[in-house]
């Protein structure tokens, strides 16, 4: 693997970042975001492989410094990382050979259920956040090169998490039969991602925080607006809350059509908002409708990413900073991750094309 090299020479400051997510006007440059680069994506750009995530401490300290060299190389002002805490479910696996990474993957079906009633829920065994699950960020904070902060990055979200364990067909159903225990699964969640988010915000490294709940899909919600009013958004304010409290910054992913919550998202205090599609609206007109409220993050269409010539990437991507930089409040990144089915090649032309078009005033 001979790895890529890039054209620019990465000068990383954090607070160009901060100054974009808090919407304090232009920085030098338009800063890159990304929720995650999944691992064959780092591997192919760095050129090697990286340690099993399991493993020892030594491991642990190796991918923390490839993770550390891979967003430094990229030209992003932080390194992302997670926590090893988590909602044990039932899962269901199935080989995908599509991506660079090929082999058995995870994917969602709504009719697994780890919790699919009171009995269930009263067994299950709810683990509590403790300090051995944060030992990944640790590690990324002790590797930071000069200028970057750790951006951790959440086990899954309030609705994600709660439609993960009841399964989202058990779920609709519960909504009707049992709505009380829907409501205690809710509160099991939510406060335990409190802790979670409130360890996160104490560490010294970390000035951005992502949670990531999808709750939504092309047309509409997962659930009706009134229910993620009742058992969403007060534990998702509660997380801002204790981000908040250490005068962190609070980044929310959440994909799908939520127009008709954005009011909802932006009176939970989140500071800003990452994932768009431009099937249900792109990120410029998210900004023109949003964005003295909110800043916005990423928005290149990952469809169009993946479709679109190498030359057609940096072309869209330089029209993508005419259009959203002006003004700041907007950071450069796709419209979710970089999943390893994303062409490496094409994913390096808009990082190339960001960081040669995105230098404040833009052109």
């Amino acid at each position: 693997m001979a790895g890529l090299k890039f054209s620019f020479k990465p000068s990383p400051d954090w607070r160009r970042l901060e100054r974009c997510l808090r919407r304090q006007g232009e920085p030098d440059r338009v800063p890159f975001f990304e929720l995650f680069v999944n691992q064959p994506v780092m591997e192919a750009v760095l050129g090697r492989k990286f340690p099993p995530d399991s493993a020892t401490p030594e491991n642990a300290r190796l991918r923390a410094r490839g993770l550390a060299e891979f967003y430094l190389r990229t030209g992003y002002d932080f390194v992302a990382t997670n926590s090893t805490y988590g909602f044990p479910r039932k899962k269901n696996l199935a080989t995908d050979n599509t991506g660079l990474g090929g082999g058995r993957r995870e994917f969602v079906n709504t009719e697994v259920s780890t919790i699919p009633d009171r009995a269930a829920f009263e067994a299950y065994p709810w683990p509590e956040p403790a300090d051995g699950h944060f030992a990944p960020v640790e590690a990324a904070a002790a590797a930071l090169p000069e200028g970057m902060k750790v951006k951790p990055l959440g086990p899954g979200g309030v609705l994600e998490n709660v439609m993960w364990l009841m399964g989202y067909q058990n779920l609709a159903f519960a909504l009707a039969d049992d709505p009380r225990l829907v409501e205690q699964v809710f509160e099991a969640v939510g406060s335990r991602l409190v802790e979670v988010f409130r360890r996160f915000a104490a560490f010294e490294q970390t000035e951005f925080i992502n949670l990531g709940d999808d709750m939504g899909f092309k047309t509409q919600t997962m659930l009706p607006p009134e229910l993620m009013r009742r058992h969403v958004f007060p534990w998702q304010k509660r997380i801002v809350e204790v981000i908040h409290a250490r005068g962190k910054v609070a980044v929310l992913h959440a994909c799908g059509n939520l127009g008709a919550v954005m009011e909802d998202i932006i009176a939970c205090g989140w500071d800003a908002k990452h994932s768009f599609e431009d099937v249900i609206m792109p990120v410029g007109e998210v900004k023109r409708r949003w964005g003295s409220r909110l800043a916005l993050c990423g928005g290149l269409d990952v469809d169009k990413l993946c479709r679109l010539s190498v030359q057609e990437v940096g072309d869209y991507t330089r029209a993508l900073i005419r259009e959203c930089a002006p003004g700041g409040g907007w950071c450069l990144g796709s419209g979710n991750s970089i999943a390893d089915y994303v062409p490496v090649e094409k994913y390096a032309a808009m990082l190339e094309a960001g960081w040669a078009a995105g230098k404040y005033p833009i052109g």
